[in-house]
């Protein structure tokens, strides 16, 4: 493969009331602020640990001074509208400035390790498309080998059809594809609880 990989890592501003809502009405914002910035631990310590280029792509403004090194990390805002425009927007300016392959992951998935995000960039040697299926019937990642904006298109974004449209859309264009291993993202208070996760 003759371009680095690119990673983009989507976040929101770590803002009380504002981060892992539907945690927080059984939580309270406070508690799920906590859990969130872990989460972002976790997510920043993965990214560092692949040898990729990193783009981080902040929901509502471009933080210079928080936990996210800038030397590791070149820095962009997310563009207004719904989850299919705004990781368009980020992998036409990933494949425009690094020519791919490119992929994305959240900052939702705790199972999330630096050795499955390699064995998603090693699926892109071969495949058009690598996909990390999440259990509540999305994917906690996607990674192409060239721009396909297709797949962002027409999509009933936070509904458990996600991961099956997405695929459809795969499959009809016959564009080949890979698939990790199933984890679940963290939504809900049973989600952190399962995995024995403890925030003090």
């Amino acid at each position: 493969m003759a371009n680095r990989p690119t990673l983009l890592i989507f976040v929101k501003n770590p803002e009380l009331g504002k981060a892992k809502t539907r945690l927080a009405q059984s939580v309270g914002p406070e508690q799920a602020l906590k859990i969130y910035r872990a989460l972002l631990g976790h997510t920043r310590q993965l990214a560092q640990a692949v040898d990729a280029q990193r783009m981080l792509f902040y929901s509502a403004f471009i933080d210079e001074k928080d936990q996210w090194p800038n030397n590791d990390f070149a820095k962009y805002l997310q563009v207004s509208g719904g989850l299919g425009e705004r990781m368009t927007d980020a992998f036409a300016q990933a494949f425009a400035e690094g020519g791919g392959p490119v992929l994305i992951i959240g900052s939702d998935c705790a199972q999330l390790t630096p050795a499955i995000v390699e064995q998603g960039i090693k699926a892109l040697e071969i495949h058009d498309f690598v996909i990390g299926p999440a259990e509540d019937g999305g994917y906690y990642l996607l990674g192409m080998r060239a721009f396909h904006p297709e797949v962002f298109h027409n999509i009933a974004w936070s509904t458990e059809t996600v991961l099956t449209q997405t695929l459809e859309v795969v499959s009809s264009n016959d564009w080949s594809h890979s698939l990790l291993p199933v984890l679940s993202d963290i939504d809900y208070e049973e989600d952190w609880e399962k995995h024995g996760w403890k925030i003090d």
